[in-house]
């Protein structure tokens, strides 16, 4: 009898040892049949290993701060402890901005040039470069504008203050009124390399400290002219179709004819960071080139690299 009480408390005993194995395996495993979300709705930070404690600064160029914020604002909601402030004021003070190491991350619409290449290096800075999307740079009038296409030699002619009247290109006999960004922008460098052959703009154009300065004063103006990216075009201002030449059609600027090189004013955007990215600016640059980031490129009216 004793030795059946003593055999019953030892399969007892065994099978409280074995319930209390099985209870630790489940909570060594993590195992959550229910909750297979992802790291963000299980309260985890997605990437671990990456300190996201300092807030990344991203500055530049105008034409792409709208896509910069975008950016920004997507890859903070997929990344809760990330921080990342975008702020414009042209190409050129971004790029000033990253090589004095007040910026991570420098947008800009051009290219650095090689002074600022070489200030960089003076700084300690080897600048990478990332090109992040394609632009159109759309000539712009105003809608009552009779105007609706121009030859690049025209856009030279008009830009340049070598002709000012609107009849000279089969519009009204008026004056015609520049709108151009400032000279810390981008955008104002590429147009004057590309349009302009590198000429000075005319002594009497308005140089705006913004593109939204540009599209808000030809709304206005229906004798303006102007330059702006491609992902500001509204339907409160008309884009004219720039020729090659004389003997060519017109051609509007559009994702399309960008895409095809059919339209002859068009560049590459840029990203410039301090060296090889690391930890947050490299997860940063990793989500703009994705697929994902590639879908805001497009989605804000630019052209996507992949």
């Amino acid at each position: 009898m004793k030795g059946e009480i003593k055999m019953k408390k030892i399969a007892l005993l065994i099978l409280v040892v074995m319930m209390m194995g099985a209870m630790m395996l489940v909570g060594c495993t993590g195992e959550e049949p229910e909750n297979s979300g992802d790291a963000k709705e299980t309260g985890k930070p997605a990437n671990p290993d990456v300190d996201f404690s300092k807030m990344l600064q991203v500055k530049g160029s105008d034409t792409i701060v709208n896509l910069g914020q975008r950016w920004a604002e997507s890859f903070m909601d997929k990344h809760s402890e990330a921080n990342v402030a975008v702020t414009g004021g042209g190409s050129g003070t971004g790029i000033a901005a990253l090589i004095n190491g007040t910026a991570d991350i420098a947008m800009a619409s051009r290219a650095m040039r090689d002074k600022e290449i070489e200030q960089a290096k003076d700084n300690g800075v080897e600048a990478k470069e990332f090109v992040v999307g394609r632009d159109g740079i759309a000539v712009v009038v105003s809608n009552d504008n009779p105007v609706s296409d121009l030859t690049m030699a025209d856009l030279k002619k008009i830009f340049t203050g070598e002709v000012t009247n609107w009849k000279n290109f089969g519009g009204n006999d008026a004056d015609i009124t520049i709108y151009s960004r400032d000279s810390s922008s981008g955008t104002f460098v590429f147009f004057q390399e590309l349009v302009l052959d590198e000429e000075e703009y005319a002594k009497h154009a308005m140089l705006m400290p913004s593109t939204v300065g540009i599209v808000e004063g030809i709304k206005q103006d229906v004798n303006g002219i102007g330059y702006i990216g491609l992902g500001y075009l509204t339907d409160e201002i008309k884009a004219v179709g720039v020729k090659k030449d004389d003997t060519s059609k017109g051609v509007l600027p559009s994702l399309e004819t960008v895409n095809d090189d059919t339209y002859p004013i068009s560049r590459p955007l840029f990203f410039y960071v301090a060296g090889e990215p690391k930890g947050a600016v490299a997860v940063f640059m990793e989500f703009i080139m994705s697929t994902e980031g590639q879908a805001i490129v497009k989605d804000l009216g630019f052209i996507p690299v992949k």
